[in-house]
C-alpha cells in the first residue's frame, strides 16, 4: 500500500500514527518531493470512483492563490490533471493507495471500513 503525505501536515501525522497503530504495512510518499504523475492521478481517480475535483487540496494556499474555486467547473480533465500532477500542494492528502482502494484525505470510519 502507498501513503502519500505532506509531512508537516497534522492530518497526514494523524493518519500515519493510524495506520501504523492498525500494523497496516505501507511505503511512505513525500507528496512535495514525488509529485503524482497524471498518469497516477488518472489511474486514482478511476479507481477510487471520486469525481477529480475530491484529489485537489481545496483548503490550501496554492488551491486559493490560483482561484481554483472558480476555474475548476471551465476545466476541461486533462486540464485538471496537468495541474494536479504540476504540484504536490495542489493534492488532497493524505492519499492511500492500495490494489483495490484509494482514500483520499483522512476519515478514520472510512478508512477503517476499507482498510479493516
Amino acid at each position: 500500500m502507498l501513503f502519500i503525505e505532506y509531512p508537516k501536515c497534522s492530518t497526514c501525522k494523524k493518519a500515519k500514527k493510524w495506520l501504523e497503530d492498525k500494523g497496516i504495512a505501507f511505503e511512505d510518499r513525500h507528496i512535495v518531493e514525488n509529485n503524482p504523475t497524471a498518469e497516477e492521478l488518472r489511474e486514482w481517480i478511476k479507481k477510487s470512483g471520486l469525481d477529480i475535483k475530491r484529489f485537489f487540496n481545496t483548503s490550501g494556499m496554492k488551491y486559493r492563490d490560483l482561484g481554483l474555486k472558480d476555474k475548476l467547473a471551465d476545466m476541461e480533465e486533462e486540464e485538471k490533471l496537468t495541474l494536479l500532477s504540476s504540484d504536490g500542494m495542489l493534492v488532497k492528502r493524505p492519499l492511500v493507495v492500495g490494489d483495490t482502494v484509494v482514500l483520499v484525505g483522512f476519515k478514520e470510519k472510512e478508512w477503517e471500513e476499507a482498510l479493516l
